[in-house]
């Protein structure tokens, strides 16, 4: 590789990374106006005016008055004032914002890395697939908001599971091909271990899902208690669910989704701890030990962080710095299946 391949190299990564980060502030923002359910505040969807929050009184009236016509307001929030309204706008509008700041930013650098030639053809194809994953999770994030704007105060959980595990699996694809744009060399070491990683990494997006349904269903405000699952009340009724059969009640039901959350982070617990028993026997490159360490650490730090969430019943801080970790266990997962890849 020449030194202008190099810098035209770099320049690509740069590019990916900093998409990266956008979209992990993205996946924060959005943790935030969940938990503070801010997320059906804006009724309507105007790609290019509703960049810019109302300006002034008369228009934050006239969001408050639309707003007002929902579900969400008729159903659960009657006593809301406009200093009310303001509060949960705000994070549904900077949400948006940087949903369509990261279109500008993986488009415009795409288009002219494209006309300058500084893009292989295996990197155009991998950055059409991001665009692809880009656009299906803007449609995701419509799709989902409509679904509390109809009869129920509330979004579907199975709409708002795609939004965000579309969002983790966009960043680790944009990870990846960094990477591979960083290490173009690598070699595969053992094909068992590789295995065992790639089967973590696929319990690990299960149990994002589930989480996104604990999320849903505001099942981390029932059972806060660990490691049994007590009694417990819910805080605020916010999702109308019938009485499903018993196998829905793991997907529908509160109790049952919280039940296969619990439980399923002990397997990825389990899965990583052996991954590192595995790799501590292994001669591994400095890389490929630091992402085996890395997994071990985020694993530990994110199990506690879920058990406490629990227990002091979903505070947003801590609710967001769990998903956070959340991100980052991903993160060190996606870097570590590709420094074991051939």
């Amino acid at each position: 590789m020449n030194k202008s391949q190099k810098k035209d190299n770099k320049a690509v990564i740069t590019w990916l990374l900093i998409g990266c980060l956008l979209i992990f502030i993205m996946v924060v923002v959005g943790g935030i106006t969940r938990l503070t359910h801010s997320g059906l505040s804006i009724t309507n969807y105007r790609l290019i005016s509703g960049t810019m929050p109302p300006m002034n009184e008369a228009e934050w009236q006239a969001a408050f008055e639309l707003y007002k016509q929902y579900p969400e307001y008729q159903k659960l929030n009657q006593h809301f004032t406009l200093e009310d309204f303001k509060d949960i706008y705000f994070w549904e509008w900077l949400h948006r914002v940087i949903g369509r700041l990261i279109g500008l930013v993986f488009i415009i650098p795409f288009i002219y890395f494209l006309v300058r030639k500084k893009l292989s053809k295996p990197t155009i194809k991998k950055a059409l697939v991001l665009l692809a994953l880009g656009a299906f999770q803007g449609f995701l994030g419509w799709y989902m908001v409509k679904s509390g704007l109809i009869d129920r105060p509330d979004v579907s959980h199975y709409r708002l599971a795609a939004h965000l595990t579309t969002a983790f699996l966009t960043f680790a694809y944009t990870l990846w091909v960094a990477l591979d744009l960083m290490f173009p060399q690598r070699k595969e070491i053992d094909k068992g271990l590789r295995n065992l990683i790639r089967a973590g990494l696929a319990v690990l997006i299960v149990q994002i899902i589930w989480g996104a349904f604990v999320a849903g269903l505001d099942a981390g405000f029932i059972h806060n208690h660990w490691p049994m699952m007590s009694e417990g009340k819910l805080m605020h009724e916010t999702v109308y669910i019938e009485q499903t059969p018993l196998l829905k009640n793991f997907v529908e039901g509160r109790s049952g989704v919280q039940f296969i959350h619990r439980y399923l982070a002990y397997v990825v617990v389990g899965i990583i701890a052996f991954i590192g028993y595995r790799a501590y026997k292994k001669p591994l490159g400095p890389y490929q030990k630091s992402g085996v360490n890395a997994l071990v650490v985020l694993v530990l730090v994110q199990f506690v962080l879920g058990v406490l969430t629990l227990i002091y019943s979903v505070p947003v801080w801590l609710g967001v710095v769990h998903q956070v970790f959340a991100f980052f266990l991903l993160a060190a997962m996606t870097f570590t299946l590709h420094r074991f890849t051939k």
